[in-house]
């Protein structure tokens, strides 16, 4: 129903961010395996091809390749990276290994006569990263981009609307790498920009209502980002045709359980809120080691929601928030695949239901979020920091009691009021406290303490696979600490964690 760019995935580490950089032009794309049919391709009837990147040299037996007939269809093609160099492989040119490696941000220049880089400057930056190069450019093509060590930067045939960029063009650190992107998508390829959220709204509430009818849907909601959304979708388009079940498990922040019960008060739902804490800790008491924090939470969740479910009886629908890159994840590709463990696992097969609903399985998270903003979700979920399912149980290092978990949801509040009075709420991806096992000397008034010592981490990333520690300025950190210790008990020592990931991850368990 769209205007389609197929992505095809040659091992790349960025093939999901180069999908959304062209969705961020308003053009719907997916990314689909460089092993995907010929056939297939056609049958989707795309308006243009973008080749990702790779690890591998083209010039090797064993590497990713595709048919030459793709060159033969009439759709534009563009070749990132490995992907560039394949395209000069299979029409002919020469790629060889480079004496001269490139990597990081790299000086450009550009021949702006090119469909590429029409209307930008004649030089910038552009992010690099390999060590081949394209030696000898096959017939018909040209060079329109060069630096002090590659000759051929980028690469045009315009008869033929293939073009090749040697650099990424999605990532920040290339100078106007979407435009060159748009340049691609409405030079080469004429696409006109139909993809919008409104748009894609409507169209999946629409599809939710056809295929359930007057069905049941049941939703596990878990008060994340991609569960409000999808709850809020399915409302608009069933109503009280959907059951919500909300297991609080007791170790959510401070007044979320009811932050999100209020949250959906006035929606047209069935919202069944279940306050589990206490079963919860009796599983959690004693238990040190994260792994058996995680599954003993997992477990624990799945026998409360049978528990509500089997209240219910048969419903028609289970609805999961299923979102595109996990879709991308469960094997796209040959990338490596780098998944969160911090999330509680999928609901249990003896839920009795005939069919599966996931209206947000083509979306990347940043679209689910507008989506929220679009179908008029409550600000605090459509913006809610990333939450792992096990919620604080692995933010407090060591066993578990219910003092513990009133510490840090009192201490992580506090942070999470500054940071958001500093306006720093939106410039920092991820930001929480960890209740650590550590305790030390300390001294208030004329007493000494011996109390415990609370973490601050705080990330920016793009995509939750790399992360560099946020710079909170001195004097909200000042602030933030000042105000930790004197209104939470036990604790007398604030530290900020300011190592990045890798090699750290975004979360201590």
């Amino acid at each position: 129903m769209h205007e389609l760019i197929i992505v095809l995935d040659f091992g790349g580490q960025y093939n999901q961010l180069i999908a959304r950089r062209v969705r961020e032009c308003n053009v719907y794309c997916e990314v689909k395996s460089y092993k995907t049919s010929i056939e297939e391709i056609k049958a989707l009837n795309p308006k243009g091809i973008i080749f990702t990147g790779g690890p591998n040299s083209v010039y090797l037996e064993d590497s990713p390749t595709i048919s030459k007939e793709i060159f033969e269809l009439g759709v534009p093609v563009l070749g990132l990276c490995y992907g560039c160099q394949l395209m000069a492989h299979l029409t002919g040119g020469k790629v060889d290994c480079a004496s001269v490696s490139e990597f990081g941000k790299t000086e450009t220049n550009f021949d702006t006569s090119g469909v590429l880089f029409k209307d930008l400057p004649e030089k910038g930056n552009t992010w690099m990263s390999h060590v081949d190069y394209i030696s000898k450019l096959p017939e018909g093509f040209k060079a329109t981009a060069y630096t002090a060590d590659c000759p051929v930067a980028a690469m045009e045939n315009e008869e033929r609307k293939l073009y090749g960029m040697q650099y990424h063009p999605e990532v920040m650190h290339t100078e106007n790498g979407t435009k060159m992107l748009r340049n691609f998508l409405y030079e080469a390829c004429g696409c006109k920009g139909d993809w919008t959220m409104s748009s894609y709204a409507q169209t999946a509430i629409n599809s939710v209502r056809e295929k359930v009818g007057d069905g049941k849907v049941l939703l596990a909601l878990s008060g994340g980002v991609d569960s409000s959304v999808l709850a809020a979708l399915l409302s608009k388009a069933v109503g009280n045709q959907l059951t919500c079940i909300f297991v609080d498990h007791g170790l959510m922040r401070k007044n979320e359980g009811d932050e999100v019960e209020a949250a959906f008060a006035d929606w047209d739902v069935n919202f069944v809120r279940v306050n589990a804490g206490e079963r919860f800790l009796a599983r959690l008491k004693g238990v040190e080691e994260p792994e058996a924090k995680r599954k003993i939470i997992g477990e624990e969740f799945i026998r409360v929601f049978e528990d509500e479910a089997k209240k219910i009886g048969t419903v028609d629908f289970l609805a999961q928030g299923t979102i595109y890159p996990d879709v991308i994840e469960s094997g796209a590709g040959d990338a490596a695949v780098i998944k969160s463990h911090h999330n509680v696992g999928g609901l249990p097969d003896y839920v009795d239901f005939k069919d599966i609903v996931e209206p947000l399985r083509l979306l990347f998270k940043d679209e689910v979020r507008q989506l929220g903003v679009e179908l008029g979700l409550a600000d605090y979920l459509v913006w809610r920091q990333p939450f792992p399912g096990p919620g604080l149980a692995i933010r407090i290092i060591g066993d578990i009691t219910e003092e513990k978990v009133a510490i840090l949801q009192d201490a992580d509040a506090i942070f999470r009021e500054e940071i958001a009075n500093a306006k720093l709420d939106r410039d920092i991806n991820q930001y929480f406290a960890v209740l650590t096992s550590m305790r030390s000397v300390g001294v208030m008034g004329d007493f000494r303490t011996y109390d415990y010592t609370l973490a601050l981490r705080g990330v920016t990333t793009s995509d939750f696979m790399t992360a560099d520690f946020a710079r909170i300025p001195y004097d909200v950190l000042e602030k933030i600490s000042s105000r930790i210790v004197n209104e939470v008990k036990s604790i007398n020592r604030i530290v900020y964690d300011i190592t990045s990931k890798p090699p750290s991850t975004i979360e201590w368990e």
